[in-house]
C-alpha cells in the first residue's frame, strides 16, 4: 500500500507495463517508498524551492522544466487565415499517426529509460482518452489533416502538428481560432503546459497573448 503523499497512475502502467507513481509531496515517507519499491515515479517540484540535492540522493534524474501558457479574451491575438479551419469531424484513426514522434520535447521523450516507442504510445494512450471525451479538433488546412488540439474545459491538454506541416507558420492560426472558440463557448482562461524546451510553441503562445506562470521542474526514477 503506497502512503497518501504517492499517487498510483494506472494509464501509464499500463503503457509502460511496470507500476507508474507520481509523487505528491516529496516527504520522506514517499521518498522512502519509491525506494523500495519497483516501479517508474515522477515528481513536479517549483525550480526556487531550494537545493534538489536529497532528490537525486533517492535516485532521482531531472527530465524537464514545464510551464503554463494562460490568456484571457481581452488579450488574445486572434490571427485569421481563410484556408485554415478546425472541427471535430475526424476520426481517431486519422489521428492516432499524428502522435509518432511528435512530442520529442516531452517529458517521456526525454527521459533515457524509456524507449522512444513506448512514449509515443503513451501520447496514443492520452489521444484515444481525449478522443472518447470528445474534446479533440482537428486542424485542416483546406481539406488535409494538418494536426489536432486536444482541450478539456479551457485546458488545451494535447495538441500537434503534422510533421509535413511543421515550419510553415500556421500554428498561430490554428491556435488562436480554437481559442477564440472556447472564449465564445464561455471560457474564462484558457490555459496549456509546454516544456520550455519546446520554443516553437512558447513562441506561438507569445505571439498570441498568453502569459507564462507556475515553473515546474519533473524529474523521474526509474526501479527496475
Amino acid at each position: 500500500m503506497h502512503p497518501d503523499s504517492v499517487r498510483f497512475v494506472p494509464w501509464d502502467t499500463e503503457v509502460f507495463g511496470l507500476p507508474c507513481y507520481e509523487i505528491v509531496r516529496p516527504d520522506n515517507e514517499a521518498l522512502h517508498f519509491a525506494t523500495k519499491h519497483p516501479g517508474h515515479y515522477t515528481i513536479k517540484v517549483d525550480p526556487l524551492s531550494g537545493s534538489k540535492a536529497r532528490l537525486h540522493q533517492h535516485g532521482f534524474y531531472y527530465v524537464d522544466t514545464l510551464i503554463e501558457p494562460h490568456c484571457t479574451a481581452d488579450r488574445l491575438v486572434h490571427f485569421r487565415h481563410t484556408r485554415c479551419r478546425f472541427g471535430k469531424q475526424v476520426t481517431l484513426e486519422e489521428l492516432a499517426p499524428l502522435c509518432e514522434q511528435s512530442f520529442l520535447h516531452g517529458r517521456f521523450h526525454r527521459d533515457f529509460n524509456i524507449p522512444s516507442q513506448a512514449a509515443d504510445l503513451r501520447y496514443q494512450r492520452w489521444l484515444e482518452q481525449m478522443f472518447d471525451e470528445g474534446e479533440v479538433f482537428g486542424l485542416y488546412f483546406e481539406r488535409a489533416l494538418a494536426g489536432f488540439i486536444a482541450c478539456r474545459g479551457g485546458h488545451l491538454t494535447l495538441h500537434a502538428l503534422a510533421r509535413e506541416w511543421r515550419g510553415r507558420g500556421l500554428a498561430k492560426y490554428f491556435w488562436s481560432a480554437v481559442c477564440a472558440h472556447l472564449f465564445e463557448q464561455g471560457v474564462e482562461v484558457v490555459r496549456s503546459s509546454i516544456s520550455a524546451a519546446n520554443l516553437p510553441v512558447l513562441n506561438v503562445y507569445a505571439q498570441l497573448g498568453f502569459r507564462f506562470a507556475d515553473a515546474k521542474d519533473v524529474y523521474h526514477r526509474l526501479v527496475s
